[in-house]
């Protein structure tokens, strides 16, 4: 059994004056995926950078304070991938890939489009290249499991409000399509294949106007796996007790 958790800790130096690598020990998770480190490793001490009993991998931004992905892992990987060779995508730090025998694990950090039309445009040109790389990497990989932030909301249970966000990024019918498309092209969402009626379950809160306490949130960060992987995912969940970050960790456990 591996189990694998994704967090997006919105600043690894933040969440970790907020108790993040005690709760990292005490998890204890075979794999952890990070997004949006929003560091660069020399700006680390040596235990955060490296944390106790994991193998750690960085690839962030060039922009300082910005973005950025990461992979913890207990065993060493065969082979780590720094970016998925897309320059755009790899200058801001959203992809990285640690290779093990039999299956492979990325962290990968969506664009976002909120703050406007021009990061709407470059999230929508992610989501087209992405599907791409993705499709192309299977012919070689083909037990992958992608986690990380997406930054979409795929159904109307995923979202504490679809009808007044119908037209918000994260939750534009566009975005959702992509999401179905991705899944048909043979990928599950492992929180959905284990809790297929699960309400008021999100990974995400606005800091604004009380909405973690009033569990207002979106569902934008999950475990994908490739349909091979599927049939060995034993459990999902969301860590929505705790408390580092605007979004909570996601686990899955899968018998590899």
């Amino acid at each position: 059994m591996k189990s694998i958790i994704s967090y997006n800790i919105n600043g690894i130096r933040a969440a970790g004056r907020k108790g993040f690598y005690d709760w990292l020990q005490d998890e204890s998770p075979d794999i952890i995926c990070l997004q949006e480190t929003k560091a660069q490793p020399d700006q680390l001490d040596e235990a955060s950078r490296n944390p106790e009993g994991y193998h750690a991998y960085w690839f962030s931004a060039q922009k300082k304070g910005y973005s950025g992905v990461a992979i913890f892992s207990k065993e060493k990987p065969r082979h780590v991938e720094y970016g998925c060779g897309l320059e755009l995508y790899d200058y801001e730090g959203r992809v990285i890939r640690a290779d093990f025998d039999g299956y492979s694990v990325i962290s990968a950090y969506f664009p976002s489009g909120s703050s406007g039309d021009e990061r709407q445009a470059i999230k929508e040109q992610f989501l087209d290249e992405f599907f791409v790389y993705i499709a192309e990497l299977r012919k070689t990989i083909p037990n992958l499991i992608i986690s990380g932030d997406y930054n979409i909301c795929h159904k109307p249970v995923d979202i504490h409000n679809p009808v007044s966000n119908k037209n918000n990024s994260g939750f534009l019918p566009h975005e959702r399509e992509w999401v179905t498309k991705f899944l048909e092209s043979g990928f599950v969402d492992s929180f959905r294949k284990i809790h297929p009626d699960a309400t008021d379950r999100y990974s995400w809160w606005t800091y604004r106007a009380g909405a973690r306490g009033n569990n207002k949130g979106w569902r934008i960060d999950y475990h994908m796996l490739t349909t091979p992987l599927a049939g060995k995912c034993v459990d999902a969940d969301i860590l929505d007790q705790i408390v580092h970050s605007d979004h909570c960790p996601i686990k899955v456990v899968v018998d590899l």
